[in-house]
């Protein structure tokens, strides 16, 4: 069992996602950069759909009350076990009583915190992943108590990655389904300026601060993605994330590839990239 003394800004307890269920009008949801959560799991020789926490701009402390692993991944968090500073990417035994807290967040947003065996909490429609209403709480709470297993042996066969880090934020995308209503003066600017994260970032979308320009087209609601980015008539651009909703009647003007929304979970208020274009994949 894992005590949670202090909650932090925003975490979550999430794994890959609720799949199969969009028909419904059910979000994926999971986790918002799987790259990291996979190796996560993947140090600890998890399944890659174990539950682990997701944790936003602050980080959370927790008392464990069992001996198990961790492995800290993603934004670059600090972290102490009884004060004393612990590796990220590594695998890190704990013992029963030991208190885990982490530092200022030195660079991107999400950090994922995996358990060796995953985070028992309930499954609702085939996941962990919290997403009110389909979940009751939307994050953890002070004096929550996460079930888990004790884990007093294990040698991984990796027990440390290294991580490369990127110098640009170019996020590969290809054309969406209204994308012919542009202007060749949009198209421009669309691939070649720019983009500002806005405060309006969440699990659900995030906004950019730069637009291509106001419209009047409208479209018939249509089925949407996580990384769809839709074209408001003010002109704005809105990208959706893992929690945004199936369907929208805003022009769907381009797709985000995967890896690049992993990439784009890890930018913050103020923080600027560019989409670059993409061939269609057959």
């Amino acid at each position: 069992m894992i005590n949670v003394v202090q909650p932090g800004f925003f975490t979550t307890i999430q794994d890959m996602g609720r799949f199969g269920l969009r028909h419904f009008g059910v979000p994926v949801s999971g986790c918002m950069d799987r790259d990291s959560a996979r190796k996560a799991n993947l140090l600890l020789e998890n399944d890659p759909s174990d539950a682990l926490l997701e944790i936003t701009m602050t980080g959370p402390e927790l008392i464990f009350q069992l001996a198990t692993y961790i492995t800290i991944t993603g934004a670059h968090f600090p972290a102490t076990v009884n004060s004393v500073e612990i590796p990220l990417n590594t695998v890190v035994k704990i013992e029963a009583e030991d208190r885990l807290q982490f530092g200022k967040l030195q660079s991107g947003f999400r950090t994922y915190l995996a358990v060796k065996g995953g985070i028992q909490t309930e499954e609702i429609l085939n996941s962990r992943s919290y997403y009110k209403p389909i979940t009751v709480q939307n994050r953890l709470k002070k004096g929550q108590e996460l079930q888990c297993e004790a884990w007093p042996d294990f040698d991984p066969r990796l027990s440390s990655y290294q991580v490369e880090k990127e110098t640009t934020a170019n996020l590969l995308a290809f054309p969406g389904p209204e994308f012919d209503m542009l202007q060749a003066e949009q198209t421009t600017q669309l691939w070649n300026s720019e983009f500002t994260v806005a405060k309006e970032n969440n699990r659900m979308a995030y906004q950019l601060e730069e637009g291509i320009g106001k419209h009047s087209k409208t479209i018939l609601t249509s089925a949407t993605l996580p990384g769809t980015v839709q074209y408001t008539p003010a002109g704005k651009l809105i990208i959706l994330m893992r929690d945004a909703q199936t369907t929208g009647g805003y022009p769907r003007i381009l797709q985000i590839r995967e890896k690049s929304l992993n990439k784009l979970a890890q930018l913050k208020t103020g923080d600027r990239f560019r989409f670059k274009k993409q061939a269609y994949e057959v």
